[in-house]
């Protein structure tokens, strides 16, 4: 990942952390989802110190623009694929921030469907972002 969509990637993943940890009781394997995600991103210190300059003061932000929450969708999907590897907790915890954002919860599911089948369809993996922001605009809730 480049070092810019890197650092967005890593704002999404603690925007996530953060709706998560706002709920009164967070269960076990959503933490272990969490975690996976943090050491595949490679969170350093500085990462985990950066937001609010302390994570205990890390709030969930609701993106206000249309195109910030589609980018939104699309780092979560670059995170579940980060090992290639789905997991049916990875859908679970995807479902609820899509939900959180606006879109229906089985948006995650069927987009990710739409991936897997991106290399049967002749679609490159430089266009995957367009694909997934064009798959989001057309299945908007």
């Amino acid at each position: 990942m480049k070092e810019s969509k890197e650092n967005s990637v890593k704002q999404s993943y603690f925007n996530i952390l953060a709706l998560f940890l706002e709920r009164e009781k967070m269960e076990t394997r959503f933490v272990k989802c969490l975690l996976k995600w943090g050491l595949q991103l490679k969170l350093t210190r500085q990462d985990i110190d950066a937001p609010a300059e302390k994570l205990e003061q890390l709030q969930f932000s609701q993106p206000s623009e249309k195109v910030d929450r589609l980018e939104a969708i699309y780092h979560l999907v670059e995170m579940i694929y980060l090992d290639n590897v789905v997991e049916d907790v990875e859908l679970e915890v995807a479902s609820i921030y899509a939900e959180k954002l606006g879109f229906k919860r089985e948006i995650v599911g069927d987009l990710l469907k739409s991936i897997a089948t991106r290399d049967s369809d002749g679609v490159g993996s430089q266009n995957i972002h367009k694909e997934v922001i064009d798959f989001l605009k057309i299945n908007e809730s």
